[in-house]
């Protein structure tokens, strides 16, 4: 196995910096709203290329209470760095989803994450019948109102609804000629598998950027369940590492934080040099990892110079 030294060494003999970004959950509550103020501020000094708020899960925010829009707003006015805001197909009109697109738009949000969505829990998804039938309608919609920046999913593992992995290429295809600018994937553990699933991509003709998705593990024993909802693989050694943890949180954290920084050192050292976060609205393994990483604060940077 190479060792972490060797892909830290690989690694670094690519000139281009690693470059971040991170995404956040829409809060339910003034704590968990404070929180998340807290964890964009303590991230943006490692100068992320954008920030990005999910929509509620199933189609669960609407229009008038919409906990996604008030956090971008919120973030607006806290932080400089460009914001991404997340639109999803689930229950709702195409007007009701063009006008969020120019209000974002009108507001200066210049980047969206356009995705199909997932139906409520324990129902079938089922397209809005005066909305957007998937993410490649969606995004072309979007074109014809704005040329902001689009990023949409892609799934190395394969989405749950999909029924094989050419099926994926194909859908990501889609999206991707319909007018997204990039695809960002799902989160992984095996690092082949976004190889792999990259590789099929520029084989059926996609050029566009493929940014891998890294989960933060904040709690592994949740994320192995997380993992098996999404059909993403947990490996044994990760089983292994993380085994008898469950409440030791310092070590917990350590091992966290060593297989964020290991995946992404073995992408980087094969060229990969853009990643996206799963920060589950907290910063301390964020921080770590991209220290770790040799990314300094751009204050310290600016201090340095």
């Amino acid at each position: 196995m190479t060792t972490l030294s060797h892909r830290a060494w690989t690694a670094s003999q690519n000139t281009a910096p690693i470059e971040v970004s991170f995404e956040f959950f829409p809060p339910g509550g003034q704590k968990a709203f404070d929180r998340l103020m807290n964890t964009a501020e303590n991230l943006e000094p490692y100068a992320p290329r954008f920030l990005s708020v999910t929509c509620g899960a199933g189609g669960t925010d609407d229009l008038s209470s919409d906990k996604s829009f008030e956090a971008i707003q919120s973030l607006r006015r806290s932080v400089d760095t460009n914001l991404a805001a997340h639109l999803t197909c689930v229950g709702r009109s195409k007007r009701e989803i063009d006008l969020r697109v120019r209000e974002y738009a009108a507001a200066g949000i210049r980047r969206i994450v356009a995705l199909r969505g997932d139906a409520p829990e324990g129902q079938d998804y089922r397209p809005h019948p005066g909305g957007y039938a998937n993410a490649a309608e969606l995004v072309a919609g979007i074109r014809k109102i704005t040329d902001l920046d689009i990023s949409v999913a892609a799934y190395p593992e394969a989405h749950p609804d999909s029924p094989s992995r050419a099926a994926d290429i194909y859908n990501l295809k889609q999206k991707l000629d319909a007018g997204a600018n990039r695809a960002i994937s799902q989160f992984f553990f095996d690092n082949q598998v976004f190889v792999d699933f990259v590789a099929e991509a520029r084989a059926a003709g996609i050029d566009q950027p493929i940014v891998p998705g890294i989960l933060l593990i904040d709690d592994f024993f949740k994320a192995k369940n997380f993992a098996a909802k999404c059909g993403t693989n947990v490996p044994e050694w990760m089983d292994q590492r993380f085994a008898g943890l469950e409440s030791d949180p310092e070590t917990h954290r350590l091992v966290a934080v060593s297989v964020a920084v290991e995946q992404v050192l073995d992408l980087a050292a094969q060229g990969v040099r853009k990643f996206h976060f799963f920060t589950l609205n907290k910063s301390d393994l964020a921080v770590a990892v991209c220290r770790s990483l040799g990314l300094a604060p751009v204050q310290q940077t600016l201090k340095a110079a």
